[in-house]
Parts: C-alpha cells; structure tokens; sequence
C-alpha cells in the first residue's frame, strides 16, 4: 500500500492547485484522475475572467501549463485510474482505485462534475451524430453549419461565441426568462451575431441519420416550434461527482454537492472538498484554485499544530 501526505481526487483545476501549493510547502502528493487532464476547465473555448488572462487562451492551455507545474515538482499524477471506493474513518484514508490501494492522513475531493442531459425525445439517440457536450472536441466536425448551444448561464454563453467562428448560425437557447452571464459576453453575443433566445424549453431533437431539427416550448404560452439545424450543443449546470464521497460518509447537499466549511472541510476530520462538486455558488477556475490552495493552507496548520 502506497502511502503519501495528502491524496487528490480529480486533476481539474482545484486539484491542480493543491497539488501545487502542497509541493510549495513540501508535501508529496498523487492526483487520481480517471479522464483527461484539466477536468471540464480544458474544454473551455478561452478564458476571459481569470486574473492575469490577457490574451486569448483556452482552458487546455490554462489547464496544461497547470499539469506541468504539478509534475516538475513532487506532484505525481495518476491519469486513467478511477477511484472504486474509499474508507474515511479511521485516521488513515485508504482509497482504493482499479489499479491499486493507497492510503493517505489527508484527502481533498476534486472530483468536479460531469454533463447534464435532459433526456428529451432524440437526445440519446443522435448523441454523436449532431449531440454534443464538449465545443472544444467536436465544433470542428460544424465548419458553416447551423448550431445551437442548449445553456442559460457564461460556460453557455462563451460556448456560442466560439462556435460562432465555426458555423454559418449559432443560436442560445436559454431556458429562463434571461441569460445570466457577464456583461462583456453577452455583448460579446451581439457582437458575434449569436441569437440569443429565452424562455424556452427544449422538448425533443428530430432527424434521420443526424440532426436536422430541434422543437422547443414557450414557456408562458406553451406554444412550439421547430427550428432547423445541425448540431446541438448542451451546455447546463454540471451534476457533481460525489457518490463515491457520499457512499464514504461525505455530507451532501440536497443537489448532490459536497458540504464544505469557510477552510473547505468535510464533515470528515482531514477529508476537504474543493471545487466544483463543493456547495459553493460560484462555479469559476478562480474559485477552484483558491479552493485547492485552501485546503492545503489548511492542512500545514494542522500539521503544524500537531507536530
């Protein structure tokens, strides 16, 4: 059993942080990350609101200059290794993962999210052939063609900009009464011809052998219509990786997200949470990599109590 000072689950950008501000204060530490590197943050198209961003960069590139740091010092990442089950409650934390146990004092829970579906009518069936969750990964496969981007809120918002370069018509179809995003984007919108349109709900995907068409519902009048196009991208609020956490003892809220306190503590002494699966409301690579570095800051006070 591999033993090492603090344990991450996920290697977006909350875990990356950690694992960087642990090597900072020199603690081993192993990522665990059962996907790609830079979690949901690599497939953003770029990034416009984190701090020192002044040129176009996207968020593989953010989150590739991350993995690099994390392995040129004492990070040590496990890509495509997936956590099956974890014991939290004696003072070690054993996880246990398809390729091997471990145990740990510390554990921080970066785990993320994964993309929520509606399962309307066509959803699953044309899903590869005109459905699609990751811009980044399949906007090229639209070169002049007509898209729309199911989402109501900035990941939705940026999503349509990008795709705007791509195809002939992008249109947002935001399922509140208004989209909530960032001034700047959704002037960004306008100025990018994406049409933006509210109060709608999706209600099923037609085609033959891909997409041809989307149907969607007015909210107030109930009233239909079919919109032609052929690529439908969904973008909606993530649903948090935390059965593993759960089934562990981990506190959830009554969505799913892991409860965490101001220093991003668990109802489990030495088990944090950051990041995207937390509680917290602000759902921002900012947020998760304070996230990642608090948990740590927390832990070298512990240490440093206890020693």
């Amino acid at each position: 059993m591999k033993q090492d000072d603090i344990m991450v689950i996920g290697a977006g950008p909350a875990g990356l942080s950690a694992c960087f501000y642990a090597d900072y204060y020199g603690l081993n530490t192993i990522i665990f990350e059962e996907k790609n590197l830079g979690g949901e943050a690599a497939e953003i198209p770029f990034v416009e609101n984190y701090p020192g961003c002044d040129e176009k960069m996207t968020g593989k590139e953010l989150t590739d200059r991350m993995v690099r740091q994390c392995e040129e010092k004492r990070g040590e990442i496990h890509q495509f290794e997936k956590v099956m089950e974890m014991d939290l409650q004696g003072n070690q934390k054993i996880v246990k993962t398809d390729k091997g146990e471990y145990s740990t004092k510390y554990l921080i829970i970066a785990s993320g999210t994964h993309p929520r579906v509606l399962e309307v009518p066509g959803e699953n069936q044309f899903r590869g052939r005109g459905v699609s969750y990751c811009a980044v990964c399949d906007g090229a496969f639209f070169k002049n063609k007509r898209v729309v981007v199911m989402g109501g809120d900035n990941r939705a918002a940026e999503v349509a900009v990008f795709l705007s370069g791509i195809a002939s018509d992008t249109k947002l179809i935001c399922h509140e009464n208004k989209l909530c995003s960032e001034n700047i984007l959704v002037k960004s919108l306008g100025k990018h011809n994406v049409e933006v349109i509210e109060g709608m709900e999706l209600e099923g995907i037609k085609g033959e052998v891909n997409v041809k068409s989307i149907v969607l519902s007015d909210k107030k009048t109930q009233n239909t219509k079919e919109i032609e196009t052929d690529g439908v991208f969904f973008q909606l609020e993530g649903i948090p990786n935390c059965q593993i956490a759960k089934e562990s003892g981990v506190k959830v809220n009554d969505e799913g997200y892991i409860i965490v306190d101001e220093k991003n503590r668990t109802n489990i002494k030495n088990v944090y949470a950051a990041g995207d699966v937390t509680d917290c409301a602000v759902k921002l690579v900012s947020t998760a990599v304070a996230h990642g570095a608090a948990a740590v800051l927390d832990i070298i006070e512990q240490n440093n109590q206890t020693s």
